[in-house]
């Protein structure tokens, strides 16, 4: 029997997984790809395991800093032609021509920029930037709409307000204010990993901690949620 939970640790967001065992103590493990496995009697409450989290998160953020000098480097992109790059979970080539005007678009596999300074990196990195941002806008709002869809009485769920962030720790929040925050480079994951982000955050509007009621409407409004976060973890990485 496994669960997923997280506890909030200054301004970091840990994520564990829980295994439920015939046990009497409870145990936490950094795995080498950094991943935080908590194994957990039975009988022990969701509350009890967040609250040893928390006590131990500074061991955990120690672990995990020292397995990550082993995983894979993500390369840095350099803003040339036939580079790819991630828009909703696909793979597109990037094509930088010279043009009269500064504009970018997706055209057949390829993201084509035309740029009055096609030799620019700089300048082509912030025309990529500001596109991917202005389709952030577009398809948060989109899939938002798609997302509340899923509970009974959508206007229940319905965020005060949308704020796109590059946020460094997580995918998105839920303000007490009821304002949803969004990560940016969301807009490189799929559409399925968006939705389960938003459908995430919108189930926190009545249930603000990530306890059994939580889980209990997650399961309920998504059933696949496990392997859309997989799915999301795996092409985000």
């Amino acid at each position: 029997m496994t669960s997923v939970h997280s506890v909030t640790y200054g301004i970091r967001l840990l994520e564990f997984t829980v295994r439920r065992r015939e046990r009497k103590t409870l145990e936490i493990a950094v795995e080498p790809d950094a991943s935080v496995v908590v194994t957990a009697p039975i009988g022990a409450t969701v509350e009890a395991i967040e609250a040893k989290v928390h006590k131990r998160a500074a061991w955990i953020l120690k672990q995990q800093r020292y397995f990550s000098q082993f995983l894979p480097r993500t390369l840095e992109k350099r803003f040339v032609s036939g580079e790819t790059h991630l828009y909703l979970g696909r793979q597109y080539r990037l094509r930088v021509s010279s043009g009269l005007k500064d504009q970018v678009s997706l055209k057949r596999g390829f993201i084509e920029v035309s740029s009055t300074r096609p030799n620019n990196r700089d300048f082509t990195k912030g025309l990529i930037d500001a596109w991917y941002l202005h389709r952030a806008h577009v398809k948060y709002r989109e899939r938002l709409e798609a997302s509340l869809e899923r509970f009974a009485v959508p206007e229940n769920f319905r965020p005060t307000g949308l704020i796109i962030r590059q946020l460094e720790m997580r995918w998105g929040s839920m303000s007490p204010a009821k304002r949803l925050m969004l990560n940016k480079r969301l807009i490189h994951a799929p559409v399925d990993a968006i939705d389960y982000v938003i459908t995430h955050e919108l189930c926190h509007i009545p249930e603000p901690n990530h306890g059994a009621a939580f889980y209990a409407l997650l399961d309920r409004v998504m059933p696949d949620w496990s392997k859309r976060k997989d799915r999301l973890e795996e092409i985000m990485a």
